[in-house]
């Protein structure tokens, strides 16, 4: 009889790919993993392994225990979620994956109704970028992701996964107000061709945001001067404030806190979709599902048009 323990370090490592990754993945120590892993060799009598580089390869039987080890966590996924369902409270713990606007939007106001609602209930949450997230709740890292698509810019698709919209959110041009302080060159901005030679503050190179921000940009004809990149939207915030940049922002930033700058409407009037995701085999847990529906009462909650205005 296969273990169903050992399974899963195989699958782990289809996934990451190296000893080192699973036994910090899974908190063990590699010698374990590797120890493990020779074990479920000896048990099914052919390879399972094969060095490629730094990386250790699966042969086509290792690929076959790793398809049935899906199906195996999934059906125990399904089991767990039947028997909390059984439950007359809602407890458990939800692992959560959220980007760092909707950190600020909407989990203060979640976290307390589900304190409230579910005082069994925990929520461990993490701050994480929406691609790297949906890739971790596939492979079972997470539970629950809060995610992110920008025009044009599919976000990965993982079968797997059970996607539902949250709210769609405005993308604006965001520049400093027309005060003595600010420079003069922004203060004639009233399109985005007009911020064309000003300096801009992005996201880094990779994120979908700023993709899709360079092309925004092209589409009104002109390269933007990316003189300060940041993963930090709390920061392009204060460059824009303090008249040092000019930024592409969207609505939920102004759902934490007051709006300090003006904000001018963008060709087509764009909008990034916000949604969540989570595993189809976890569809049914009661905890998960608690923690889905608070979401979207705060999404629908939110006021419309927040960065309205200039």
């Amino acid at each position: 009889m296969l273990e169903i323990r050992r399974l899963r370090l195989l699958r782990e490592l289809s996934i990451r790919g190296t000893i080192a990754e699973v036994a910090a993945t899974l908190s063990y120590s590699p010698s374990s993993v590797s120890q493990q892993l020779a074990l479920l060799e000896k048990e099914v009598g052919v390879p399972l392994m094969r060095k490629v580089g730094r990386r250790l390869a699966l042969t086509p039987q290792a690929n076959v225990l790793v398809a049935h080890t899906e199906e195996l966590l999934d059906s125990l996924e399904r089991a767990e979620a039947a028997l909390s369902s059984t439950m007359p409270t809602v407890s458990g713990t939800v692992r959560l994956a959220v980007f760092q606007t909707a950190v600020l939007a909407l989990m203060p106001h979640v976290l307390r109704q589900l304190r409230e609602e579910h005082p069994k209930l925990r929520v461990e949450l993490v701050q994480h970028e929406p691609e790297t997230a949906l890739h971790e709740t596939w492979a079972r890292d997470f539970d629950l992701v809060v995610a992110e698509q920008y025009p044009g810019h599919a976000a990965p698709h993982y079968a797997e996964l059970d996607h539902e919209e949250l709210t769609h959110d405005p993308l604006r041009l965001a520049l400093p107000l027309r005060t003595e302080q600010a420079p003069a060159e922004f203060h004639r901005v009233e399109s985005i061709a007009q911020a064309a030679g000003l300096p801009w503050v992005m996201e880094p190179r990779g994120a979908a945001s700023r993709h899709w921000a360079e092309q925004v940009c092209r589409l009104a004809g002109f390269e933007p001067d990316v003189r300060y990149q940041t993963a930090d939207l709390q920061a392009h915030v204060r460059l824009v404030e303090s008249g040092n940049a000019v930024a592409l922002l969207p609505d939920l930033v102004w759902a934490a806190q007051p709006r300090d700058l003006r904000t001018v409407a963008l060709p087509g009037l764009p909008q990034r979709t916000i949604f969540t995701a989570m595993r189809r085999s976890s569809a049914q847990n009661p905890a998960i599902r608690a923690v889905r529906r608070a979401l979207q009462d705060e999404a629908g909650a939110l006021p419309r048009d927040i960065g309205q205005g200039s």
